[in-house]
């Protein structure tokens, strides 16, 4: 079966087109282990948070590489819509990704870090500093911009990774677990910045974790996957408004969704014998 990664040509406006959709997705590595089989996925055009639970070894991680364009699929399509993609039908421009560590140069200051992007694309530190340091503004990291990653926390080393992912405006966020290394109060904080970014920001993100708690918080879409191979097995909307914050947590419906999820969760163990891979 050929894999295709397509642009796709729509008279419909920017908000009623799908941002992406996935069709029959799988991956199969050269040792024969299938990580992803027949996953169907659709991001809607309006912005959404959707986090991606499921346990370790069901392909999360797999699947938000693919969409990236960091890794290939074995089979399936990816839709884009033609608006902003480049020869070969991605939408570069459009994208972010923050991955489970920071990834920051140690070498660089946090400025210098911040221009990276930019520089790939041949723009000079002036033309972009105001945009840079908006950037580092809404994390609230604007102060450290002259200092080095070994100078800051792990919280600030993450903000400076989430802001450097947003500073061109992508359309879709795509985070693999980028706090499960943190501390709970440290993760609980950059939980409630989070949203306010995805709220002033109005982008999609689709959200890596094995959190039942945190993606109840984040979300007003869960995928919930299940391994051996990797595959959708429910897609829960969580039809609570933002902003959210401490009422949320602990209010009855908060503990309503987590035993909801939690359950499916569970449900998906059944075939699963404990081996993590």
């Amino acid at each position: 079966m050929n894999v295709v990664s397509r642009a796709v040509a729509t008279d419909l406006p920017r908000k009623a087109r799908p941002l992406l959709t996935i069709s029959g997705v799988e991956k199969v590595y050269s040792n024969g282990m299938q990580a992803l089989a027949g996953v169907d996925l659709t991001l809607p055009g309006e912005p959404q948070f959707l986090s991606l639970l499921g346990p370790s070894g069901c392909g999360k991680s797999t699947l938000l590489r693919i969409m990236a364009d960091l890794d290939r699929p074995t089979a399936g399509t990816m839709d884009w819509p033609t608006t902003n993609c480049d020869a070969s039908g991605r939408p570069l421009a459009d994208l972010g990704f923050v991955f489970q560590e920071p990834t920051l140069m140690p070498w660089a200051t946090v400025f210098e870090n911040m221009y990276l992007p930019f520089r790939a694309k041949g723009k000079s530190r002036k033309s972009v500093r105001d945009e840079i340091m908006a950037a580092l503004a809404m994390v609230r990291l604007e102060r450290f911009s002259d200092h080095y990653p070994r100078q800051l926390s792990g919280g600030m080393k993450m903000r400076v990774s989430v802001a450097r992912a947003l500073v061109r405006k992508p359309r879709l966020l795509l985070m693999d677990e980028p706090f499960a290394a943190l501390d709970e109060i440290t993760r609980m904080k950059l939980n409630n910045d989070l949203l306010e970014m995805f709220q002033a920001h109005k982008l999609t993100v689709v959200f890596v974790t094995h959190s039942v708690y945190e993606s109840v918080y984040l979300s007003n879409r869960i995928v919930v996957m299940a391994a051996r191979p990797g595959r959708i097995v429910g897609d829960i909307a969580i039809d609570v408004p933002y902003p959210r914050g401490e009422i949320y947590r602990t209010s009855r419906t908060y503990a309503d969704y987590c035993r909801t999820i939690s359950s499916l969760l569970a449900d998906t163990m059944h075939d699963f014998d404990g081996e993590q891979h």
